[in-house]
């Protein structure tokens, strides 16, 4: 049959050859990842393990509330949500570690769903999971309704889809930030949590965030992640917080980036969350406490002298972080990106990433060869 039909042999040959080529690419790109890295099991991490938590404890400064929602399905849809816990996890533990207790509040109370992506799980997520204390906090929630902003130095509003759901239209949430805002202490929001903003009048009849510069889950990121999110969500938060009167600060696609407008601090992603915890502590009035920067957050900063400055200088990071000052490195966060890269047709992009990927893992072995 294929000596009649020779074109139908050749695409036979084309198509086989293409299937071959692009499970050899899957073999070398899954070659790439670090499993063979990974030498302890970090689920069992508690909160003594870690020296940033057990070490140097500063004394008591006040108290810092900590909003999650309440919601556990996204409108109409059935698809879950709820609080994400990175974003949650990492804050608590800035507070703690700078001396703030933390109380943990949701719009109604008691047991909050949460949404737990194993790949962005850390040391510190899976500490929070084991933390007796965290654990009966976020299971036994305040309501909103119950709380005195009096108490507080700030409050901060983790992110998580729920949020847009349950915080915009709370008259609580409304009166807990308008109260704290005005009496000169510190608001914080990452992702979606700035939805909680939305909504908020001061005393003066003019809306919180006119004028002021805020960040968060922007519509690009919204919408790669779900193209029909205008039809799902009561507003796409990008919108909702410029069509409020904000200047709204975009920064790169799932990297780490806030804005930092007096006591007015928003995050725009979960990778946002440790330096804009740490920036309510200095709004607040103290210097926080030496953190050692995790792997994530490296592979962050090379990720963004890649969008900066290009391959290069990437690569020269990298060298930098591994070889020099032996730094880890997340390299399947840089992995991630050439997917999103992928899913948006740029390929350019794509291969650069997969290039810096590859990178990562040929210093990370001649690192460990030379030690050998």
């Amino acid at each position: 049959m294929l000596k009649k039909y020779p074109i139908l042999k050749w695409i036979l040959i084309v198509f086989a050859s293409l299937i071959m080529l692009l499970f050899a690419f899957g073999w070398w790109f899954m070659s790439l990842l670090p499993s063979e890295e990974i030498h302890d099991d970090i689920t069992i991490t508690q909160p003594s393990d870690l020296p940033y938590l057990s070490q140097d404890i500063k004394p008591l400064r006040g108290k810092i509330l900590a909003v999650v929602t309440s919601t556990n399905t996204m409108g109409n849809t059935d698809k879950s949500t709820g609080y994400e816990l990175t974003e949650l996890s990492r804050a608590y533990y800035v507070f703690r570690a700078n001396g703030f207790e933390v109380d943990i509040a949701s719009p109604q109370g008691g047991e909050p769903p949460v949404v737990i992506d194993d790949e962005d799980m850390g040391r510190y997520d899976y500490a929070f999971l084991n933390d007796s204390i965290a654990q009966y906090k976020v299971k036994h929630t305040i309501a909103i309704q119950d709380i005195n902003p009096t108490e507080y130095e700030g409050v901060f509003f983790a992110g998580g889809k729920g949020a847009m759901f349950d915080f915009p239209k709370n008259k609580s949430i409304q009166y807990i930030v308008r109260d704290l805002y005005q009496s000169n202490k510190v608001i914080g929001a990452v992702c979606h949590g700035p939805a909680a903003l939305v909504n908020v009048t001061l005393d003066n009849g003019r809306s919180l965030l006119e004028n002021k510069t805020v960040s968060g889950f922007t519509n690009k990121e919204e919408l790669l992640l779900i193209p029909e999110a205008e039809t799902i969500f009561p507003f796409l938060l990008q919108n909702k917080l410029v069509a409020q009167g904000a200047r709204f600060d975009e920064g790169a696609m799932y990297l780490e980036h806030i804005s930092h407008d007096k006591k007015l601090i928003t995050g725009q992603n979960p990778w946002s969350t440790w330096i804009l915890a740490e920036t309510m502590i200095e709004e607040i009035g103290f210097i926080p406490k030496y953190r050692e920067i995790t792997a994530e957050e490296n592979a962050v900063q090379v990720l963004k002298i890649y969008e900066e400055q290009g391959s290069q200088q990437a690569k020269e990071l990298i060298e930098q972080m591994i070889s020099v000052e032996n730094k880890p490195l997340l390299r399947i966060l840089i992995a991630k990106h050439s997917i999103i890269a992928a899913m948006q047709g740029k390929l350019g992009r794509f291969f650069n990433l997969v290039s810096l990927t590859s990178y990562a893992k040929s210093i990370s072995q001649n690192k460990r060869n030379s030690q050998n």
